[in-house]
């Protein structure tokens, strides 16, 4: 699609080509700008989503090998033209962050210390402590008498980090095992 017929016969106007000359092109862009795009040289761009809300905002990840070296708002997007919101803007310490924990951490009840556990570890102590909770708060049925097969021994409460696909599957994981209590924070 190029651009309408008219714009081509308006820009042949001796005072509106030049106008437009002066505004478009390499000459237009400011040291800044030149600067800016001297930083990504190289880079390779891919396009991803913010992970932090459900508005889904377009970011743009550079990166130079396994390395990744930014991420900025994509002017392409229709969603957030280019534009991020603090937490957007952040989304590159999720991976860079010193202080970043890589281990699973665990505190004993009533320690006073973390200790580093093995993956498989925490997973069977989650998936035993997640099974006792279901049966300890099991209801067949309510007050009343009816029917209702849930569980009131666990609740879901999603951080602001979870993308809408995420949300999407611990909503039907946490149902399927009963749970009725499953909120998210995935809002602006």
């Amino acid at each position: 699609m190029g651009r309408p017929e008219g714009f081509d016969r308006v820009r042949r106007l001796p005072l509106v080509g030049k106008a437009a000359d002066w505004g478009m092109g390499p000459r237009a862009a400011s040291k800044k700008t030149k600067k800016a795009g001297a930083r990504i040289a190289g880079l390779k761009a891919t396009e991803s989503i913010c992970p932090y809300c459900a508005v889904g905002c377009s970011q743009v990840v550079y990166t130079r090998g396994n390395e990744l070296i930014d991420i900025e708002g994509n002017p392409r997007s229709p969603i957030n033209q280019g534009t991020l919101c603090p937490k957007g803007s952040a989304s590159r310490q999720l991976v860079q962050q010193p202080g970043r924990l890589t281990r699973v951490q665990y505190r004993r009840p009533g320690g006073t210390e973390w200790e580093e556990l093995e993956l498989e570890t925490a997973m069977d102590m989650i998936a035993e402590r997640t099974i006792a909770a279901r049966e300890d708060g099991w209801q067949d049925t309510d007050d009343e008498g009816r029917r209702v097969d849930r569980t009131m021994g666990f609740a879901h409460l999603g951080g602001a980090t979870l993308d809408n696909e995420e949300n999407y599957l611990i909503k039907k994981a946490f149902t399927a095992m009963g749970a009725i209590q499953i909120e998210n924070q995935a809002r602006i």
